[in-house]
C-alpha cells in the first residue's frame, strides 16, 4: 500500500528556449539574490494547459509572442521557492520555437529588468548568475539537437478552466455529451 503526503508538492514551471542567429533570449529577473539570468519561464496556472503557460510567459517576460515548436525535454531540480523561501522541487518543461512579434508597449512583468541575448559560451561563462541549473541544461539539450513532438503533452479538457461541454466538444471534436478523450497540449 501506497501512503502519499499531502505535504510535499512539486512546482510545475515551463520555459522558452528562443535561438536566433546563435544567440539565446534571455531575462534579466531581480530575485532575493539579486539580479539572474533565465529564459522566458514561470509557473503553470490553475486551468492551464502548458503550451499555454509557455506562450504566456514569455509574452509577459518579453513582452514577444511565441509558438512552441517543440518540446526539449522534461527536467527535475531543488532549490529555495522565490514565493515562500522554502526547499522545493521543481519539475520544468522547455520548450522551443519562434520569437513571434513585439507589443513596444507593453509592460514587462514585475521584476524582470530587461531581455539580453547571449551565446551559450557567454551564457556558460556566468552560470553563477543563472537562476536554475536548468537554464544551461535546456540551452545544452536545444544544441545537442533533441526536440520532442508538441503532441507528446496531453492536457484532458477536465484541466482547463471553464470546461463546458461546448469547450470539450471543440477541443476534443467530439459531440456535447459525449465521453472526452485526452487532448494534445498543442491544441490547447
Amino acid at each position: 500500500m501506497c501512503i502519499m503526503s499531502r505535504e510535499w508538492i512539486a512546482s510545475v514551471t515551463v520555459a522558452a528556449v528562443i535561438e536566433r542567429g546563435g544567440r539565446f533570449l534571455l531575462v534579466e529577473e531581480e530575485t532575493a539574490d539579486g539580479l539572474r539570468l533565465n529564459q522566458p519561464a514561470g509557473h503553470l496556472e490553475p486551468g492551464e494547459s502548458l503550451i499555454r503557460a509557455v506562450v504566456r510567459e514569455t509574452l509577459e517576460e518579453t513582452a514577444h509572442t511565441f509558438e512552441p515548436r517543440a518540446l526539449l525535454g522534461c527536467y527535475m531540480s531543488r532549490g529555495r521557492s522565490s514565493r515562500d523561501g522554502g526547499d522545493t522541487t521543481y519539475i520544468r518543461f522547455g520548450f522551443t520555437g519562434d520569437l513571434g512579434s513585439l507589443d513596444a508597449g507593453r509592460q514587462l512583468d514585475t521584476g524582470i529588468v530587461r531581455t539580453v541575448w547571449m551565446t551559450a559560451e557567454e551564457l556558460r561563462a556566468c552560470a553563477d548568475r543563472h537562476r536554475s541549473p536548468l537554464v544551461m541544461a535546456c540551452v545544452d539539450d536545444y544544441l545537442a539537437g533533441k526536440r520532442f513532438a508538441l503532441d507528446l503533452l496531453h492536457t484532458h479538457p477536465t484541466a482547463i478552466a471553464g470546461a463546458t461541454d461546448a469547450a470539450v466538444a471543440a477541443v476534443t471534436g467530439q459531440a456535447s455529451g459525449a465521453a472526452p478523450g485526452p487532448t494534445s497540449g498543442a491544441a490547447l
